[in-house]
């Protein structure tokens, strides 16, 4: 599957995107360091960027569409991954059991890895019908393979994670033509469903008082507890202030991080870390990073020689700047925290590795621009 290594391939090779890649994931293991200096997080962020960097080459190098060809063993594998983690040999952190444990690896999240197959999968069946609009058949098919590794994440449960898989479809759905009048009621749908879901939640005790109070604490501040569920909101937004124009001068000991007022510096709440170190100018120079390395990503689907290959691309984009937008909401304090992890800087072994075959997908379609 993997293809022999020619020197056309490594003049057209993307070196580019993997340096903006490899830059940001730098930066993030700094960003790392700054949140906890004493722990031994950064190291093993530093681990995982090496084996990530293995796992990018070995995509990037292998022809896409043999893995698209692939797409259903993946994605069979993703859904046994899944199913496992709701047995006895799924491991439980902070409510969740979304991982698994392995041998010298550790614990990693499917939840993470399943998203490729679910682009794979989707991209494969868009991929290969005819032009025109998309029928019901059509959308309902690609509904129940979206559905089929969401289901299993909500039973986690990790709604979190489950909403990253939203931007997939909704990606797949346009690029594939689906009629304007479907758009239409999914918005008016969505406008009546979710306030009245929100409201019955509430009354029946299915929304439970945390939840609502993660909402509350964006919407209505002065409703929740500053020491309960709308802490890490408070903490963040204090820390993003704290960083100014340039971030703080030498004064760790001030850190809100290292102090341990924010919450799980190394991940949920990276871009705040980022924004108290680096201040205004380090945030804005971070996010100007991923909007080069994501339109070097499109630019890669303007050139793909095929539409499945297309599709895996902006399936992977859309998915990868919703992740940036909602983590970057949530150190804001603009949106309810959820714990999406920030591409390539969130410490975790699942999100980086998950990230950088994601990104090895885009180059390998990239490289095989000029094929028939």
């Amino acid at each position: 599957m993997v293809a022999i290594i020619e020197k056309r391939d490594l003049k057209d090779f993307d070196w580019l995107t993997t340096l903006l890649a490899i830059v940001i994931a730098s930066f993030g293991v700094w960003q790392i360091y700054n949140a906890l200096p004493t722990d031994s997080v950064w190291t093993k962020q530093i681990f995982g960027i090496g084996l990530s960097l293995v796992a990018f080459f070995i995509v990037a190098f292998t022809d896409y569409r043999r893995l698209i060809d692939s797409a259903p063993i993946f994605y069979i594998i993703a859904l046994v991954l899944l199913l496992l983690v709701l047995t006895p040999l799924g491991v439980q952190v902070n409510g969740q059991k979304a991982w698994l444990r392995l041998p010298i690896v550790g614990q990693f999240q499917p939840s993470e890895f399943a998203k490729i197959p679910t682009v794979l999968m989707l991209a494969k069946y868009y991929g290969s019908r005819k032009a025109g609009n998309l029928k019901m058949k059509e959308m309902l098919i690609g509904l129940a393979i979206f559905l089929g590794p969401v289901a299993l994440i909500l039973l986690e449960p990790d709604a979190g994670q489950a909403i990253t898989y939203f931007p997939i479809l909704a990606a797949m759905y346009f690029l594939s033509g689906i009629k304007v009048r479907y758009i239409v009621l999914a918005a008016v749908a969505t406008a009546i469903m979710v306030p009245a879901a929100w409201f019955i939640g509430v009354e029946t005790g299915k929304i439970k008082r945390y939840q609502q109070e993660r909402i509350l604490a964006i919407t209505n501040p002065d409703q929740v507890d500053p020491r309960g569920y709308g802490y890490h909101t408070i903490q963040s937004t204090i820390t993003v202030g704290k960083g100014g124009l340039a971030g703080i001068q030498g004064e760790t000991e001030t850190s809100q991080s290292v102090l341990k007022f924010l919450p799980e510096p190394q991940t949920d709440f990276i871009f705040a870390v980022t924004a108290e170190n680096t201040g205004f100018i380090g945030c804005v120079s971070l996010l100007l990073a991923y909007a080069l390395l994501l339109s070097g990503l499109i630019s890669g689907a303007r050139e793909a020689s095929d539409r499945a290959g297309m599709l895996v691309i902006m399936g992977i984009v859309c998915g990868m700047a919703f992740q940036i937008f909602m983590n970057v909401g949530m150190a804001l304090g603009i949106l309810p925290v959820i714990g999406v992890p920030l591409p390539l800087m969130s410490a975790g072994l699942s999100a980086l590795l998950s990230t950088f075959v994601a990104i090895g997908f885009v180059v390998s379609v990239k490289l095989r621009r000029f094929v028939n």
